[in-house]
């Protein structure tokens, strides 16, 4: 799932960024990582191990993260299932009590613009 080191990016320990997930296969640019670019508005840099709680949230929020699609090749997320999100939508959620669990290992560090390091760690999964 996760494991391979993205040369250059670094996660929010400042150290190397790691994969988030293959499968599902996630980040901006659908190559595991939480990495982004400023053609990426949403800034998707969380590494989030998904929770019923969390996506219920964001289906109320407008953003459906848990029906399939099949016309993008998305099966749908499941708790448990690892996903780069948003780091504002993370920031949200947290803010509402349903934020996802985090790996910071794979979280970029760029999150850090947006989201207070302890606030990553309160929901650290690693």
């Amino acid at each position: 799932m996760s494991g391979v080191i993205q040369s250059g990016a670094v996660n929010v320990l400042g150290e190397p960024l790691l994969a988030c997930s293959y499968a599902p296969l996630t980040g901006f640019f659908r190559t595991g990582c939480c990495e982004s670019t400023p053609d990426d508005p949403a800034r998707h840099l969380v590494c989030a191990k998904m929770t019923e709680a969390f996506l219920t949230f964001s289906r109320l929020r407008g953003n459906d993260l848990s029906t399939p699609r099949p016309e993008y090749r998305f099966a749908g997320l499941k708790p448990g299932d690892r996903w780069c999100l948003c780091a504002v939508r993370w920031l949200e959620a947290y803010e509402a009590g349903a934020a996802p669990l985090v790996v910071l290992a794979a979280t970029h560090r760029d999150a850090l613009k947006i989201i207070t390091l302890d606030a990553l760690r309160r929901h650290a999964a690693d």
